[in-house]
């Protein structure tokens, strides 16, 4: 057997274990529970119209700013690289953003982004083995909520054992500061922890909290560098029969 082979038998057999031993599955959101990447970027383009701002964006001007993680974040940087002196002020941005933010569980609640293939049975699995469920997401509580409420019914809640938003914590990914919250919550090492991601940002957060990752590819990060999780698979039904 080759050594590539060798080492892709050890990862798979390593989240096997951890699949069924692991005392908590950690899960992002945005990208990972759902597309919700596409709904996001309608919301923006809608919030800008509202503003009578002139931008527009596109699925490829927004796939890079992406790397910016958080919604006002991304408005703030885009207005940076637009240039001159006119650029928006902070409070502009944070209404701008709640703009977005209303428009986007407007879009949620009619239905149009139902969760990923295999998310809802993992979590099913999951909780049946008596292992606790998190979140651990850049995306604000409210976000969480409108996403959730939707596929999983108002009190989605009380499956998961700790919600952090990036929100919350100082710094958002790739800092690890949401999953050092979460394990923090959870009263758990990193290694009794099983990290689900989409993104190569979401992965070096997670890792760098010591938590091994599975990677779900979603449409807007599918071609990350995924080489330090332990397995990168298309949906997550092909891990939900392991």
């Amino acid at each position: 057997m080759s050594d590539v082979l060798a080492t892709s038998r050890l990862r798979l057999d390593r989240l096997k274990d951890l699949l069924i031993r692991s005392r908590a599955l950690i899960f992002d959101v945005d990208g990972t529970l759902a597309e919700t990447e596409e709904v996001h970027r309608q919301a923006f383009n809608a919030a800008f119209v509202k503003a009578k701002l002139d931008w527009c964006w596109g699925p490829a001007a927004y796939k890079d700013l992406l790397r910016v993680a958080g919604g006002k974040e991304r408005i703030r940087a885009f207005d940076r690289l637009r240039g001159g002196s006119s650029g928006l002020s902070e409070a502009e941005i944070v209404e701008l953003h709640r703009i977005k933010t209303t428009i986007y569980a407007e879009l949620i609640a009619s239905g149009g982004c139902p969760l990923r293939p295999g998310v809802e049975a993992l979590l099913t699995s999951a909780l049946r083995r008596g292992q606790r469920l998190a979140i651990a997401t850049t995306t604000s509580r409210g976000n969480i909520d409108a996403l959730l409420a939707s596929a999983l019914g108002n009190d989605w809640a009380d499956s998961f054992a700790a919600i952090v938003a990036g929100d919350e914590v100082p710094n958002k990914k790739p800092a690890p500061d949401v999953y050092f919250k979460v394990l923090s919550r959870l009263n758990l090492a990193a290694s009794e922890c099983l990290g689900i991601e989409d993104s190569g940002i979401g992965l070096a957060a997670a890792s760098c909290a010591g938590i091994p990752v599975l990677i779900s590819r979603s449409g807007y990060f599918r071609d990350d560098d995924f080489s330090a999780a332990l397995l990168a698979v298309d949906d997550l039904t092909e891990v939900t029969g392991l």
